[in-house]
Parts: structure tokens; sequence; C-alpha cells
């Protein structure tokens, strides 16, 4: 026989919310729960009698909860809230950071094209070459360098070619731009879940606090009322045996 299925089957607790029975170590006391929990699970279940909860339903309570602490503060939640709301519920130690954002994914020849285009045209070394090759352009049809100027003045070939230039590398230093400007926008969005996440869990962590505060205080002062009665007791006990 096996013992091990047998302690499972005995130590197995029922959940209040659900019905169903898990192991003691799955399950967590309703009344060590925050105020706001109890509340919301008492609103839930009508006559709590087994004051125990399991982990899955404790999850979605505390996302219940977080939910409507949102909504009364910020109205109509967003889809970034509702990640962080998810990774409550799942337990995630994390939400996506800036650092996994940082590694990027393989880029396709056209936006590898587009980034050194635009890295390499908004340069210092982009002026010099190109004012460079202005010069040597100019000076080459108006010396008579060559026995026949290819783009004699006023330089129509050369202001066609500056044309062209500019018409090409406008639009790709922009679509650099757009897809920076999406990273950008990741790294903010990553940025926002990770605060939102942090707040929530400090209010979390100062609710706790009280709480368990509030419990110790409770039960300091039932270990007075008790030291007080057997003082009582004791002084009452000692008069009576004086008397005697």
């Amino acid at each position: 026989m096996n013992t091990s299925s047998v302690d499972d089957t005995s130590s197995a607790v029922r959940c209040v919310v659900c019905g169903k029975s898990y192991p003691a170590r799955k399950m967590h006391k309703v009344e060590d729960l925050k105020p706001s929990l109890r509340a919301m699970i008492a609103e839930d279940v009508s006559g709590i009698t087994d004051p125990m909860i399991c982990d899955d339903d404790l999850a979605r309570c505390r996302r219940s909860y977080v939910e409507k602490l949102l909504n009364d503060e910020r109205g109509e939640l967003s889809e970034l809230d509702r990640r962080v709301l998810d990774s409550i519920e799942k337990g995630a130690s994390t939400v996506q950071s800036s650092a996994e954002l940082a590694l990027e994914p393989s880029r396709s020849f056209g936006e590898r094209a587009a980034d050194a285009v635009a890295s390499f045209g908004g340069s210092w070394s982009f002026i010099g070459t190109f004012g460079v090759v202005l010069i040597l352009w100019m000076l080459v049809n108006a010396s008579g360098m060559l026995s026949t100027a290819f783009d004699p003045y006023p330089f129509i070939l050369l202001n066609l070619v500056l044309s062209c230039i500019a018409a090409l590398q406008a639009p790709i230093i922009m679509m650099s731009q757009k897809r920076q400007e999406y990273k950008d926008r990741q790294r903010a969005e990553s940025d926002y879940m990770v605060n939102l996440r942090a707040e929530l869990e400090i209010r979390q962590l100062h609710e706790k606090i009280d709480h368990q505060m509030a419990r110790q205080w409770n039960r300091l002062a039932e270990l007075q009322q008790i030291q007080i009665e057997l003082l009582e007791r004791n002084g009452g006990w000692r008069d009576d045996g004086g008397k005697s």
C-alpha cells in the first residue's frame, strides 16, 4: 500500500471558493488574508464554513482586487494594464523588461540598409565626403581639365544627381526613424508595465504589513488580558489564603 497517497488524501483540504480538495501546502487560511480580500471572498461565497482557499482562487481574487483598484483610479484599463494583471495572476516574478527588448530580432536586408544609410547620412563623414565630391565635380567641369566637360556650368547634371540623392535618402531615413520610434515605444511600454507592477506590489506589501501589525496588536492585547486575569487570580488566591 502506498503511504504517500494516503498521506496526501488525508491532508487534503477543501477550498471555500471552488469546493475542490487540494493538499494543505497549496491552501491558505482566509483569516490570514488582507481585509479587502476577505471581504471580496465573503461577497462571492455566502456563509464561509471552510476558512481555506487554494492558490488558483487566491490568484484570481488578487487579480480582481487589483483590477477593481485600477478601475476606480484610472477608469477603463488599457492593454498594458491587463498584461500586468495577467503577470500578477500567473505569479510571474517580473514583466517584460527593457533589457529583453535590447535583444533585437534579426533584421531584414532592407532594415539593415536603412539603418546604415541613416547612420552614415547623419554623420560628419558623409558631410565631408559629399563636400569633397561636389568640389571635385565643379573643378573638373569648370577648369577645363577634361577636353570636354561632361557637366558644364551651371551643372545641370549635378543638380539632377543631388535631387535624386535627396529624394531617395529622405524616405530611407524615415524608414529607419520609424523603426527606431517603434523600439522606443516598446521600451516605454515595458517601463510603464514594470513601474505599474512595482507600484501594485508595494501597495500589497503595505497592506500585508498593516494587516500583520493589526493581528500582532490583537494578540498582544489578548496576552496582556490573560496575564492580568492570571495575576488577579493569583492575588485573590493569596488574599484568601492569608485570611484563612
